[in-house]
């Protein structure tokens, strides 16, 4: 049989593994649920003249006067609706439909869960490759420590502290944006300790990188506080030209060496293009249309990217297109920042806000005019930035200490001292052999780390105000409002095996020992 054969046959086989799976576990909840407490209980209390009638009502529309196992598929018999298109998962406590309530909360909790979750993969597994290739250093020993200390907060701890400095103390601060002598010694103190750890090498190294971090970071503090940049921020055509070329030569680097100039030719193309057209994508994006303009302006860098590629490549030519797109993506990335900047003042200066950005409670401010795109998108991420750092900080110290400890492992493999031994570059030791074998045991908790981060959400979503899965299922528990609970956990448990089967899938794309059909 083909590969596809027997990759669709594993699917079929997983897929209707997952059906049992959630029978029996559907089953095990609902009685749990229906068990754990008397939802007529405070009916039965009442001196309401209509409670008699009440409890009939509710006993007829929640079947309370059948046996739990047995009312269990009632509303399986709903469940099974979405094969004849008339699902059905009952309506709550309150009459209202369960799957309007789901329909509202899974896009909320999908958002934050997938912002804080992507944050602490990208910078946890860096940051946990680069202590690895720097094991024992001063870098390493400060990463590990502030990766334990991360994953001991109690994340409804770190939230309140996030509500009290980032937004009460940061809102209070742009009524007068002046930063005072011992923050800025602070600053330039944690930049200093930061970029030497990162950098390392001789004593004498250490001190100088430490000095002139210390020193230019005072410099910027003070410079932005003499321009207002605070409350009249931007990058500009310089800043954007100077980063998007660090962009092409950090990219470039990673994946094909700077040694490669081609490739870096390409990367840099891409970087001129965007340093051209900022003044014509400002006025881009000011028109109407913003998604289906933001679409084509992508697929505009997408093919200078690969034109680029083309044009200095002849050959190995899918090594410099990757680089180009990614140089694509993170220079018109910047371009969106940029132009977010531009709108923060008058974003700021809206009624709505009134020189307050930082909110700490609720998903949207439901009093800012919606014709804006831009005050509407940067509303959005202010409301959604204290949430995903509580979130993200304790997953990204998990993803530290895993890439940390997998890429040690795997450097001790006898295949990486051949590979060594053959001639290669580091670089292309760590990045093609050693990198891809990391993240293997990765793979399991990125894809789980979704699922289960919602638990952390519950915490999350009641202290920022938010109405998602995790407001929801904790109202459901409450009110032991048992439609709502098994609502809840129908979606948890098939996202849990979804994201089960989802890695399996990698394994294999990852490690060509392994096969799905095996």
């Amino acid at each position: 049989m083909s590969k596809g054969i027997i990759l669709i046959a594993y699917i079929m086989r997983r897929l209707g593994a997952m059906l049992i799976v959630l029978f029996g576990s559907t089953f095990i909840i609902y009685n749990l649920g229906a068990n754990m407490g008397d939802p007529l209980e405070a009916l039965r209390i009442s001196q309401d003249p209509n409670a008699k009638q009440q409890i009939l009502n509710l006993t007829r529309e929640l079947h309370l006067d059948v046996p739990s196992p047995i009312r269990y598929f009632y509303w399986l018999r709903g469940v099974l609706g979405v094969f004849t298109g008339h699902f059905d998962l009952g309506q709550t406590r309150d009459g209202l439909n369960v799957i309007s309530q789901l329909g509202d909360a899974i896009p909320t909790s999908i958002r934050l869960v997938a912002v804080s979750t992507l944050l602490a993969i990208i910078l946890g597994i860096s940051i946990g490759i680069v202590t690895a290739l720097r094991q024992y250093s001063r870098f390493d020993y400060a990463v590990t420590f502030y990766a334990f200390l991360c994953f001991s907060l109690p994340v409804f701890w770190f939230a309140v502290l996030l509500k009290q400095y980032l937004a009460i103390g940061f809102n209070n601060f742009l009524s007068d944006p002046q930063v005072s002598a011992p923050w800025v010694l602070g600053l330039s103190l944690i930049s200093g300790v930061f970029w030497s750890a990162i950098i390392g090498g001789s004593r004498k190294r250490v001190w100088i990188i430490f000095g002139s971090a210390f020193a230019v970071t005072a410099a910027i503090i003070v410079l932005m506080g003499l321009t207002n940049w605070f409350t009249n921020p931007g990058l500009g055509i310089f800043l954007v030209s100077i980063f998007a070329g660090g962009a092409a030569v950090g990219v470039t680097q990673l994946s094909t060496g700077i040694s490669n100039r081609k490739t870096l030719y390409s990367a840099l193309s891409v970087a001129v293009f965007g340093a051209i057209a900022y003044f014509p994508l400002q006025w881009v994006f000011e028109q109407k249309h913003h998604l289906v303009n933001f679409i084509l302006v992508a697929l505009v860098f997408a093919a200078v990217g690969v034109g680029a590629s083309f044009f200095f490549n002849k050959i190995d030519r899918g090594q410099a297109v990757r680089t180009s797109l990614i140089t694509a993506v993170l220079v018109l990335l910047l371009l969106v920042v940029d132009k977010l900047m531009q709108t923060w003042n008058g974003y700021m200066s809206t009624d709505a806000v009134n020189y307050r950005p930082v909110p700490t409670v609720g998903q949207a401010n439901d009093l800012l005019e919606t014709g804006n795109f831009w005050n509407s998108t940067l509303d959005l991420l202010m409301h959604i930035a204290l949430p995903t750092i509580a979130l993200a900080i304790i997953s990204f110290a998990v993803y530290v200490r895993y890439a940390r400890g997998s890429l040690l492992e795997v450097l001790n493999q006898d295949y990486i001292r051949t590979a060594r031994a053959k001639g290669l570059t580091e670089r292309t030791v760590i990045m093609r052999h050693a990198f891809r074998n990391t993240m293997i045991p990765l793979t399991t908790i990125m894809v789980t780390d979704i699922v289960g981060i919602i638990g952390g959400a519950v915490i999350t979503e009641s202290i920022f105000g938010w109405i998602g899965m995790g407001s929801l299922f904790r109202g459901s528990l409450v009110a032991l409002d048992l439609n709502m609970l098994m609502g809840i956990s129908l979606v948890t448990a098939f996202m849990a095996m979804v994201a089960n089967l989802i890695a399996d899938l990698l394994y294999s794309a990852l490690d060509p020992r392994i096969r799905a059909g095996k």
